[in-house]
Order: C-alpha cells, then structure tokens, then sequence
C-alpha cells in the first residue's frame, strides 16, 4: 500500500467552513493525497459527529482523519475502524467527561483573544475584528476577508455536552502546536497532546495554520500517513 491508498479527512473548527482547509487540500493533491473537507454544521456535538461520520461513508479504504481547533473534540468521537491515525491542528481535545467548554477556558485567555456569547438566536459568532486580532493575525488581507464572509456561528450545544471515550486513547495521533495562538493558548495545547501521548510538532503560526501555513498542515498529515501506511 502506498500513501496515495490512504483518504484524508479533514474537520473545520468553529466560525469557519470546509473552505478553511483549501491550501492543505491542494498542497496534498499535489503529491496524489486524496482530501475530502467534511461540512459540519456546527449545531451540536452530535450533529457534527454524524455529519464527520457521512463524510467517512464517502471515503473508501483508510483513513487519516484531522481537526483543526473546536473539530479535536468531533474527530475523537467517531468510532470508524477504518480511522487509523488523528491529526490535531491547534485543536482541543477533551478527555471522557470533559467538555469542550471545560478544556477551552481551562487557561487565561490571550490579550486579544475575543469575548464570547450567544446571540439573540442563541449562536457564537466571532467578531469581525477578531478574525483579524486572534483568530488569523499571520493571514494576508484577502484570507481575512473570506474567513469572515464564510463564518458559521457555533452553537453552546457543541461545546457544553461531555464527550465519551476519546479515540485518539485508541489510535495514533499527532498533534501541531501553534506557538503564536491567540485563541487556544498553546501552554493548553502542550498539556492536551502530552496527556494523548501524540507527536507533537510545535510551529510559530496562529490559530488557523490550515490557512497561514498550510504547508506545515501537510506535513505533519503526510508524516501521519506515512507512519499508519503498511509497507
């Protein structure tokens, strides 16, 4: 088997959509990676557990499976066989009986990072200008426009439901550090991939590397591959 046998699926976090992770898709096409961006509408963690499940459906053989920031917790919980390695970008990764919320807010928040709460419709969205001070500070202008054009709102109900067993206690996991992050600080992010055991790699990018420094994404994908690839 080579690495081109092996599909990707990929998770968006919060406020974001599946265009979040066109520079990674293209730059695994390049080498004949397969990547597929699974829509996730964000309205609970349920939901997006089964909308991450159709898109495996989609997907024929083995599996790499990555999630970037809120998609941690939505990529641990699916139970597919055929997943045979997860790839945490800046992502959060609750433990079995933990919340999103839980491990989101363990630590101060940034400076910058913004102030959170539902709306009138009982939905988070990200402020505008944070888009710009936290969520992507590396992006170009023309990334920033299109991150906030295209954001979905994330609903409480992904983030206040205890997850169960996490599958990353269960299959091999890697994890991308991002060292300049305003939204996850990333002392949190160290002490989520030590207690998963993953590999980590440690970056000095934002919050959303899958669009500042998508090459950096495909590595740590590829090296995910490789490693789960029998030879």
């Amino acid at each position: 088997m080579s690495i081109k046998d092996l599909g990707v699926v990929l998770a968006h976090g919060a406020w974001a959509d599946g265009s979040s992770w066109a520079k990674v898709i293209t730059a695994l096409d390049a080498e004949g990676i397969t990547a597929v961006a699974a829509p996730l509408p964000l309205t609970s963690l349920k939901d997006d557990v089964a909308a991450l499940n159709r898109t495996l459906d989609r997907v024929e053989g083995p599996i790499v499976l990555a999630g970037h920031a809120y998609a941690g917790a939505v990529i641990a919980e699916v139970r597919s066989p055929r997943v045979k390695a997860l790839v945490y970008v800046a992502a959060l990764a609750p433990d079995e009986g933990e919340t999103v919320a839980d491990v989101f807010y363990r630590a101060p928040p940034h400076p910058f990072a913004p102030t959170l709460a539902p709306d009138a419709n009982g939905l988070i969205w990200l402020p505008e200008s944070a888009f710009a001070s936290a969520f992507a500070q590396c992006a170009r202008a023309e990334d920033l426009a299109v991150l906030a054009a295209v954001q979905r709102p994330i609903s409480p109900a992904c983030i206040m439901v205890p997850v169960g067993r996490p599958l990353w206690k269960d299959v091999p996991a890697w994890f991308l550090v991002a060292e300049e992050d305003r939204m996850i600080p990333p002392a949190a992010q160290r002490s989520m991939a030590a207690r998963m055991n993953a590999v980590v790699w440690t970056h000095a990018v934002d919050h959303t590397p899958i669009v500042t420094a998508p090459a950096k994404v495909a590595d740590i994908i590829r090296e995910a591959i490789r490693r789960v690839t029998p030879a």
